[in-house]
C-alpha cells in the first residue's frame, strides 16, 4: 500500500494533491494562531472574576458565567453608546461614499488644468502624520463650537478622504469609456452619468470602501476621546476603558471581554454580508492610469 501511495505521489496529480494538502496544513495551522487570541477573549468573558488569571489558564471555564454580559451591558449603558456609534458610523459611510465617488470620477474622467497636479498633492497628504494636524483641526474645530457633538468625526468625512479616493478612481478608469459617450449622445450631463451609469458600476469598490470605512470609525478610539467630553455622547470604543478599572478597583477583565465580543458582532455580520463585493474591490481595483 506505501508503495502505491508512493506512487501516486510521483505523479503529476500526486504532486498537485500533496501540495495542495500541504497548503492546507499550513494554512490550518496559521487560522489556528490567529483565533487563539480569539477563542481566548471568548473563554475570559464566561468566566469568574477570580479565574480569569488563573495558572495553568483554563480554557473552557468549568461554570460558564453568562451574566457576565447582562452585567456588561447594564454598567456599560450599552443602547446609548451603540446609538451614538452607530449615528456616527452612518453618517461617515454616506459622507465617505459618496465625497470619494464623486472626487474620484473628476479625477478620472474629467480633463482640467492641473489635474494630475492636483491628484498628487491629495496623495501627498496622506503622508502627513494625524499628530501634526491634531491641534491646528481642534482649535478650528473649538472656535466654531463643534467639540463635544458628532459633527468633527461625520462633516470631514463629505470632504473626501484621499486613499479612498485614489482606490475609486484606479476602478473608474477600468470603466470603458464607450459607457461615457454613448450616454452622452443621448444627452446626459456630467452628473446624470457619475449617478446613473458610474455608481451602478462600482458596487465592488463602494462595498470595500464601506467596510474599511466602517471598521475603521467603529474602532476609533482617539477621535472621540479627544472631541467628546459628555459620557452620554461617548462610543463603544472609548466606553470600553471603563472596565479598565483604576487604582482602587482593579481591571475587571472578565467583563472587558464580555462587551468587546458584543461588540466585535456588527463589523462581522457586515464583512460576511459584503464579502463577495469585498474581494470583488479589491481584485479588480488595479494600477492603471
Amino acid at each position: 500500500m506505501m508503495t502505491a501511495i508512493a506512487r501516486l505521489f510521483r505523479t503529476r496529480t500526486g504532486q498537485a494533491r500533496l501540495g495542495s494538502i500541504a497548503t492546507m496544513v499550513v494554512l490550518l495551522i496559521g487560522a489556528v494562531f490567529i483565533l487563539i487570541p480569539f477563542f481566548w477573549m471568548i473563554s475570559t468573558s464566561l468566566k469568574k472574576a477570580g479565574d480569569v488569571y488563573i495558572a495553568p489558564p483554563q480554557w473552557i471555564p468549568a461554570d460558564p458565567q453568562w451574566e457576565n454580559y447582562v452585567t456588561a451591558v447594564t454598567r456599560l449603558n450599552y443602547g446609548v453608546h451603540a446609538t451614538n456609534t452607530a449615528i456616527i458610523v452612518v453618517f461617515v459611510m454616506i459622507g465617505t461614499l459618496f465625497s470619494s465617488s464623486f472626487a474620484a470620477y473628476g479625477f478620472s474622467r474629467l480633463r482640467a488644468p492641473g489635474r494630475d497636479a492636483i491628484f498628487m498633492v491629495l496623495l501627498g497628504t496622506m503622508m502627513l502624520p494625524g499628530a501634526v494636524t491634531l491641534v491646528p483641526t481642534y482649535l478650528m474645530f473649538n472656535s466654531i463650537g463643534w467639540v463635544n457633538t458628532f459633527l468633527p468625526m461625520i462633516v470631514p468625512a463629505f470632504f473626501g478622504n484621499a486613499f479612498f479616493v485614489f482606490l475609486t478612481r484606479q476602478f473608474y478608469i477600468t470603466i470603458p469609456k464607450e459607457l461615457e459617450e454613448s450616454a452622452m449622445m443621448d444627452g446626459a450631463t456630467v452628473y446624470q452619468i457619475w449617478w446613473y451609469i458610474m455608481l451602478p458600476l462600482s458596487g465592488p469598490i463602494l462595498a470595500t470602501i464601506a467596510v474599511f470605512t466602517f471598521v475603521a470609525t467603529y474602532n476609533d478610539f482617539f477621535t472621540p476621546l479627544i472631541y467628546i467630553s459628555d459620557e452620554s455622547k461617548r462610543t463603544i470604543a472609548v466606553a470600553l476603558t471603563y472596565f479598565q478599572g483604576s487604582p482602587r478597583i482593579g481591571p475587571q477583565m472578565h467583563l472587558l471581554m464580555a462587551a468587546v465580543t458584543m461588540s466585535i458582532v456588527p463589523p462581522i455580520l457586515l464583512f460576511i454580508a459584503a464579502q463577495r463585493y469585498f474581494v470583488r474591490g479589491i481584485v479588480m481595483t488595479g494600477i492603471k492610469g
